[in-house]
């Protein structure tokens, strides 16, 4: 094949279609010979060929230029047709039919997108033919038509998967980004909380503590945003969110721990907690702490304050199930769909702290343990629900 000419002849080839137009071209017209050819002013390559009469070419196989028809066919962009080369005065002393042995002979050009010269459809036979009755002449020139048509589709199908392809790379660059910088600001945080201990310890002003007490809140909500942007890139990149499963033999111990630490910072709030005593799961109890403190940090921010926010979590025939419920307006089937993609707000919504991720990480958490969560609105009424197989 000669050098460059590669592509064009897959072009060709990724066309499903030219088969049969090459088999229908052969029937309808007799001729042992037809092909499909990229031409320039230097060259003559096969992209698609039947051959009955044994020329031997295959795809990627070149012609001399110089001694075909299809150059005069790309100098005039118009389609050559020829029933008997001894009766055409333009053709019976040409070089071309003497040296291919044909006597029938017919050529139509094959253009790119936006009218750029691609090649040929082209076929020849020893034996004479009637090529160049209007019916005929039309229809191979419909054939050349569509052979252009699925050029363009395939152009298109190839920018748009060269596109994609790009964001993929660059949201995959840009997600490692996020990865390595999350666990690059764990070591400067860890060095402020070391300090702002030692500083707790050693100074007894009663005018610091305070200080350092929203200093020590501070860390703590950098610490938090730096776990779920490093939560959120493994599970954007496909690795999932870790788990350490093991069996826990108290988890209704570790859901009060969180429900207590959230209390504690919403004293004014209401929870009422359901959880079955001595819960025993499989899990990964660190995570399911996370996904319970998401989804009651969720209902705490968007639930109304004036009812109670309800937490029950227990296992029955053979799955476990966590809900967190809070009152408040009913989520429509648009909001819905849309809480547990990563960044997402509502467009009324405020800017409060945080990324707009723990719905997400809540997500992931569910489907790495083999889970399901949704969302359950109606009424004024909202429920988040976590189910997934007990195997405890």
């Amino acid at each position: 094949m000669p050098q460059g000419y590669g592509d064009s002849v897959r072009e060709i080839q990724s066309i499903k279609a030219v088969p049969r137009i090459l088999e229908t071209v052969s029937s309808m017209t007799g001729l042992g010979f037809v092909c499909v050819a990229y031409v320039t002013e230097e060259a003559w390559v096969t992209c698609a060929v039947l051959d009955k009469l044994g020329f031997g070419l295959k795809p990627g196989d070149p012609l001399d230029v110089r001694t075909t028809l299809c150059r005069e066919v790309r100098a005039a962009k118009a389609p050559i047709v020829i029933d008997c080369v001894n009766e055409s005065v333009a053709f019976r002393d040409h070089h071309t039919p003497k040296m291919y042995g044909f006597e029938s002979y017919f050529s139509v050009p094959v253009y790119r997108p936006g009218g750029e010269y691609f090649g040929t459809l082209c076929g020849l036979d020893p034996k004479r033919a009637s090529l160049s009755d209007p019916a005929t002449v039309s229809t191979m020139t419909l054939f050349a038509e569509l052979i252009s048509a699925q050029l363009e589709s395939a152009h298109t199908l190839a920018e748009a998967e060269a596109a994609l392809q790009r964001e993929r790379e660059t949201a995959e660059l840009r997600e490692q980004f996020i990865a390595v910088l999350g666990h690059d600001l764990r070591t400067p945080l860890g060095a402020i909380q070391t300090g702002v201990d030692v500083l707790k310890r050693k100074h007894s002003d009663p005018g610091a503590q305070p200080v350092l007490e929203r200093m020590e809140r501070s860390v703590g909500r950098m610490s938090a945003l730096v776990d779920d942007v490093v939560d959120f890139a493994r599970g954007r990149m496909g690795g999932g969110i870790a788990l350490a499963l093991y069996r826990e033999d108290r988890l209704d111990l570790v859901f009060e721990q969180v429900i207590g630490e959230l209390r504690g910072m919403y004293p004014e709030r209401r929870l009422v907690t359901t959880i079955q005593p001595n819960l025993r799961l499989r899990c990964d109890a660190g995570r399911m702490a996370q996904m319970l403190s998401n989804l009651l940090k969720n209902a705490l921010v968007h639930g109304s304050a004036d009812h109670p926010i309800r937490v029950a979590a227990h296992s029955v025939d053979g799955r476990f199930y966590l809900m967190v419920t809070n009152h408040g307006p009913e989520l429509t089937d648009r909001v819905s769909a849309q809480l547990f993609k990563p960044f997402w707000r509502a467009a009324t919504e405020q800017p409060r702290d945080g990324l707009g991720l723990g719905l997400f990480i809540v997500s992931e958490i569910a489907r790495s343990h083999g889970g399901e969560i949704d969302v359950l609105s109606a009424g004024s009424t909202t429920s988040f629900r976590f189910t997934m197989p007990d195997t405890a």
